[in-house]
C-alpha cells in the first residue's frame, strides 16, 4: 500500500507524528503505499516533515511484532512515480476544419502535464507500566522500537518518559489498538547516521508483515490534527480493485468537457471539484480516483513503472521476466509491462474525527474494472470558415461553450459569470463576430 499527497493537500499519515521533547505538532505525511497479496502486506510510509530532523518521531500501530528484516528504507521517488502514473488526466482534442473533407482517422487525445533522545527506562520500570519492548533495532537513519502494552495509560507514560510527547487525548485513542492486541512501531532519527548519509530529507520507511487485518489506523493520527486531513492511498494487488468495507466509496466525477482555460488552472479546478463533491457526500465517503491494470494506460500521464520500481514499491509477486527493463532507443517510449499482474487502486480520503470515527478497513476484490479521473478540453477550430458546414459549425459553438461553463460551475461551485468572463478572455484568437455572437447568445 502506498500513500501520497496530491498537489498541495496536507497529509497526516495513519500513525501519530510526534516532536521529541517539545510536544506534538501538525506535521504532514505523504501518501502511504500498500502492496498486498494473500494476507501479506508491504506498507511504505513517506512524510513531508518540515522541522528539524532531531525533533521527528512517529508512532504507528501494527498488527504484529516486526523484526529488523521486515523493515527497510524505500526510494522516495517510488511514491512520486505512482502519483504521476495515477494522477487525474487532462486530455485535449482539437476540432478539425469543418470545410475540409473528413478522413478515416481520429484525433488522439494528448495527456496534458499534470498541472502538487532519551535513554530507555529500565525493563523493570517498563513492566510496571505494562509496556514490553518487543524489539529494538536500527534501519538506515532510523532508531526503531516495537512496543506492546497492556493499557493506554502505561503506554502514554512510557512514551512521555522517553521523550515522545503525547498530545492531550492520546490515551483514549490508544485504547482501541491495545484492546485489539496491536503493537506499536516507534521510530525516531539517529542524527549521527543521518548526517553521515548525506540526505537532505528523511527517506520513506517500508514494513512488511502477514496479517488478516487490512486496515489503516488513521484515528491515532487525528490526535494532533487541527483541520480536515487528506489521505491518498495507493494499493497494489495481483487481483483487482481494493475497496473500503466500512465506508462508502464514490467515484470522483470524470469524463466531462470543461472550458479550455482550465488547462492553466487545473490544480485549482481539481481542489474545488473535490471539495464540492466531498461536501455533497456529507464528508463521510472515500473517493476512487484511479483503478487500472498497470500493464497499460489510456491515456498515460506518466511512463509505466519498471519491474525494479514495482519491486521497490513492495510488489513481491513478480517474476523476473514480467516487465521489460531493456534500454529504450531514442525517440521511443518504454514498452508496457507484460503480464505483470499488478492492479493499482488510488483512493482519496478526507477525514475528521466526527465523520470517520473508525479506521478504514480494506479488502481485495476480483473487480478489474478500469476507472480514471479524466477531464476533456475541446479546442474549437480557429481558421477561416466559408463553407456551409463551417457556418453551421460556428452557430453550434455558443451552445457548446455554455454547456462547458455550466458543467464547470456545477463541478466546482465557481461563479458562472466569472467562468464566462474567463472563457471570453481565453478566446482572443477567435474572430470578433464569432465571439460577439456567443456573448449575444448568452445575453451578456
Amino acid at each position: 500500500m502506498l500513500f501520497k499527497d496530491i498537489r498541495d493537500y496536507q497529509i497526516l499519515f495513519l500513525g501519530l507524528f510526534l516532536v521529541l521533547g517539545i510536544g506534538a505538532r501538525d506535521w504532514t505525511l505523504r501518501s502511504p503505499l500498500i502492496a498486498v497479496a494473500i494476507a501479506t502486506c508491504v506498507l511504505t510510509m513517506a512524510n513531508d516533515f518540515q522541522g528539524e530532523v532531531k525533533d521527528f518521531a512517529m508512532v504507528v500501530p501494527v498488527p504484529t511484532v516486526l523484526q529488523k528484516e521486515q523493515v527497510r528504507i524505500a526510494e522516495p521517488k517510488i511514491i512520486e512515480r505512482l502519483d504521476a502514473f495515477s494522477a487525474a488526466r487532462l486530455v485535449e482534442y482539437f476540432d478539425s476544419d469543418p470545410c475540409t473533407p473528413a478522413y478515416d482517422s481520429s484525433v488522439m487525445p494528448q495527456a496534458a502535464p499534470r498541472a502538487a533522545s532519551n535513554e530507555l527506562e529500565s525493563k523493570r520500570s517498563d513492566r510496571s507500566l505494562g509496556v514490553t519492548v518487543e524489539a529494538r533495532f536500527n534501519v538506515g537513519e532510523y532508531d526503531i522500537v516495537i512496543l506492546s502494552a497492556k493499557e493506554s495509560g502505561g503506554l502514554e507514560t512510557w512514551l512521555n518518559r522517553n521523550g515522545y510527547k503525547i498530545p492531550r487525548g492520546g490515551k483514549q485513542l490508544l485504547k482501541p489498538y491495545i484492546r485489539s492486541s496491536m503493537k506499536f512501531f516507534v521510530a525516531k532519527v539517529n542524527l549521527d547516521t543521518f548526517e553521515k548519509s548525506g540526505y537532505q530529507s528523511l527517506r520513506p520507511l517500508q514494513i512488511s508483515y502477514q496479517s488478516p487485518k487490512f486496515m489503516l489506523p488513521i484515528r491515532l493520527g487525528m490526535i494532533n490534527a487541527t483541520k480536515e486531513q487528506d489521505l491518498i492511498v495507493y494499493i497494489l494487488s495481483p487481483q483487482g480493485q481494493a475497496e473500503i468495507t466500512n465506508y462508502r466509496t464514490v467515484k470522483i466525477p470524470s469524463n466531462t468537457n470543461i472550458p479550455v482555460f482550465v488547462k492553466d488552472e487545473f490544480g485549482e479546478f481539481y481542489k474545488s471539484m473535490f471539495q464540492t463533491v466531498y461536501t455533497k457526500e456529507d464528508r463521510r465517503v472515500a473517493f476512487l480516483e484511479y483503478a487500472w491494470d498497470m500493464s497499460n494506460c489510456d491515456p498515460c500521464s506518466a511512463e509505466p513503472l519498471t519491474s525494479e520500481e514495482l519491486k521497490q514499491a513492495g510488489v513481491f509477486w513478480l517474476d523476473g521476466n514480467s516487465v521489460n527493463n531493456a534500454p529504450i532507443p531514442p525517440g521511443f517510449g518504454r514498452p508496457f509491462p507484460v503480464n505483470n499482474n499488478v492492479f493499482i487502486t488510488r483512493l482519496h480520503i478526507r477525514y475528521t474525527r466526527d465523520k470517520f470515527p473508525e479506521d478504514p478497513m480494506f479488502q481485495q476484490t476480483s473487480n478489474r474494472e478500469f476507472f480514471q479521473g479524466r477531464y476533456i478540453l475541446q479546442h474549437p477550430f480557429t481558421g477561416e470558415l466559408k463553407c456551409q458546414a463551417g457556418k453551421e459549425y460556428k452557430r453550434s459553438l455558443p451552445k457548446r461553450f455554455e454547456q462547458e461553463a455550466q458543467t464547470l460551475a456545477k463541478l466546482t461551485n465557481w461563479n458562472i459569470q466569472d467562468i464566462r468572463q474567463k472563457m471570453r478572455l481565453n478566446a482572443g484568437n477567435l474572430t470578433n463576430s464569432w465571439w460577439n455572437n456567443f456573448l449575444a447568445w448568452l445575453g451578456l
